[in-house]
Order: C-alpha cells, then sequence, then structure tokens
C-alpha cells in the first residue's frame, strides 16, 4: 500500500502578472492556487504517493475552488473543514534580471487564519499515516494557528509518524521573537528540519557565517547550521538548499543534507528560473519521496535538488514533474532536448 503522507497550512489564491510585469502596471492576472504545505502535497501526490492536505477554507466558491485544485492532482480532501469569511490572497510579481521578485500577501482574517484547535480531529486524521509535513509559514498566522500546529506535531508522533518541518522564515508575517517562540515548541517533535541560513539565523539566532546577499556558497557554515540544530531540537536531519543568486533570473543552485554523521550535497546546477516559488517546497517533497522509499542520504539529497531544480522551470507553485523526469535529472540528463 502507498504510503500515507499528511500535510497542514494554507491554501491561497495566487494573482501574478503575466510576462513579467509590475502590479502598478497590469490590468491583468494570471491565476494560480499555492501554500508551502499545499505545494508539497501535490508533489507527492505527482510521485504516487498517498497524500492527504489538511486545511480550513471558506465554505464558498474560492474555497470550493482550491479544494477542487487540490483534487485535480490526486491528493485527498476528506479531512478539509470548511468554514471561516474568506480564502487567503497573494499577488506575486516576478522579477527579472536585477530586479527582484516581491510578494504582497492579503491573508489577514482568512479561514485558517481564525481557525480553532478544536476544528481539528488530528487523531482521526493521522490514522494509517506514516509522514507528517508542516512549514513555518502557517504557525505565522497567529498563536491560534501555533496552538493547531503544536497539537498536530504532538498527534502526529503519537501515531508513530515521522515530522518534517520547512522553517520558511517570513517576517512579513510574524517578528524574530514570535518566530522563535512558537517555532521552538514545534521543533521538539521534528526528525527533518528544511531550512536556508537566513531562516535559522532570523528565527533562533543561528549563524553560518555568510553573508546572504554575497553571492557565496558557504556549505561549511551551513555545516554548523545543522549541528546547531540537531544538537538543540534533538532533529535527526537538517536540509538545505543554497543560492548564489547571479539575478532575479538565474541562480546557481545545490542543496545539502545532513544527519548527524554523514554531510552531504548534491551536483551543482545553473538554473535559468521561470519561477522560483515553491522550489522550496519541492526539495522538500523529494527529500521526503526519497527517505520514505529507501534512498541513502546522497540519493535523497540529489533527488531533492534535482525535483527543486525542475520546478524552477514551471510557472505557478506546484512542481508538476514526473518521478521519471526526476530521476532523469539526477542521472544527469539535464539538456533540454526535446523528447521524441
Amino acid at each position: 500500500m502507498s504510503k500515507k503522507i499528511v500535510c497542514f497550512g494554507e491554501i491561497m489564491l495566487r494573482l501574478t502578472p503575466p510576462n513579467h510585469r509590475r502590479i502598478v502596471q497590469t490590468d491583468t492576472f494570471d491565476v494560480y492556487y499555492g501554500g508551502g504545505e499545499a505545494n508539497v502535497s501535490i508533489t507527492l501526490a505527482n510521485f504516487g504517493l498517498n497524500s492527504h492536505f489538511i486545511t480550513k477554507v471558506p465554505e464558498n466558491p474560492l474555497g470550493q475552488a482550491a479544494i477542487n485544485e487540490l483534487r485535480r492532482y490526486g491528493v485527498s480532501t476528506e479531512h478539509i473543514v470548511r468554514g471561516g469569511e474568506r480564502l487567503g490572497i497573494y499577488y506575486c510579481e516576478n522579477g527579472a534580471s536585477q530586479r527582484p521578485s516581491n510578494v504582497i500577501y492579503d491573508r489577514a482574517h482568512s479561514a485558517i487564519a481564525e481557525a480553532k484547535p478544536e476544528d481539528f480531529d488530528w487523531d482521526e486524521i493521522f490514522q494509517g499515516a506514516n509522514w507528517f509535513h508542516i512549514t513555518g509559514i502557517t504557525p505565522a498566522l497567529g498563536d491560534n494557528v501555533v496552538e493547531i500546529s503544536l497539537r498536530a506535531v504532538q498527534a502526529a508522533k503519537r501515531a508513530g509518524c515521522q515530522v518534517s518541518c520547512d522553517l520558511n522564515y517570513r517576517a512579513k508575517l510574524w517578528t524574530r521573537e514570535q518566530a522563535n517562540k512558537g517555532m521552538s515548541q514545534i521543533m521538539e517533535y521534528v526528525d527533518l528540519c528544511i531550512a536556508n541560513e537566513e531562516d535559522a539565523e532570523q528565527i533562533f539566532g543561528i549563524s553560518s557565517g555568510s553573508k546572504i546577499d554575497a553571492g557565496e556558497i558557504n556549505v561549511e557554515g551551513f555545516q554548523h547550521v545543522a549541528e546547531q540544530l540537531m544538537e538543540r531540537f534533538g532533529v535527526k536531519m537538517v536540509g538545505s538548499h543554497l543560492r548564489i543568486s547571479h539575478s532575479a533570473s538565474r541562480n546557481g543552485w545545490i542543496a545539502v543534507l545532513s544527519d548527524g554523521e554523514q554531510f552531504v550535497q548534491s551536483k551543482y546546477y545553473d538554473i535559468d528560473i521561470v519561477d522560483r516559488v515553491g522550489g522550496g517546497d519541492a526539495f522538500a517533497g523529494g527529500l521526503i519521496y526519497a527517505l520514505l522509499s529507501g534512498k541513502n542520504l546522497q540519493e535523497t539529497v540529489e533527488f531533492g535538488a534535482a525535483a527543486s531544480c525542475l520546478k524552477q522551470t514551471i510557472p505557478g507553485d506546484f512542481n508538476h514533474v514526473t518521478l521519471k523526469e526526476v530521476e532523469a535529472l539526477v542521472k544527469g540528463d539535464g539538456s533540454g532536448r526535446v523528447k521524441r
């Protein structure tokens, strides 16, 4: 039977000006749906796993459209709660060359942001589950969602699940002090932590010694970050994707993964970016799939890196790639030649 994975978070409506336009100049928007945990859930469904997404959406056509989008890709929505007043929205202005991308959130008072802990029966949700994934974005929505997230990770451990958390610090959603308080509680239950240097430093004050905007990849510095996260919280693995941003549309990129005994890194990719949103979520989904499939540490980091690399060539939040496509890139087929 396929492994069951549960992801909890917010799915939002994403509005993006076409053709790299700025918000102030556009009169149309491309419409997508997305959200950190929803993106992971869809990646895992695309890879053939039994993927369940948990959230709360309003009982109106926008909420139903979000559910329909998840179902379209084979994600189970049976435990999604209906209620609340609105679906969160975010505007994503895709950058180009030296102009960075920019995100504007319109998610205050969304259904999930105003959810209550009693809305979710976690013991029922985790029946038969093998893995639970969450990010630091969802707890940032409010103290009530920190409590919901904490109850979720506690129930996941009671059910015998492995727990992964992508720290994903969002300064537009909460302060460093709020993030430290909320995420420190959740991290006590985490097996796999995914974080970049900025996440670890902004939330927990753990520095890699790198200048984040200096255009360098500091693998040794991140090894220190991984060691500190393991020592402080007892997590079993720490993974990250490290970038050199040549511009908004071209990045150098590798992934790293540590289990406390081994520290491995993927091959290096130069990526001509179409849409980097969701790239980290594709990496997380790739790691989860590889670990559940019994891959070793080196195979796992290579699989996660390849999944993320391919996502960044696709518009929207979701990673519309197959297992075969990821495996082909891992084996070195990155020519971009037409498949006939």
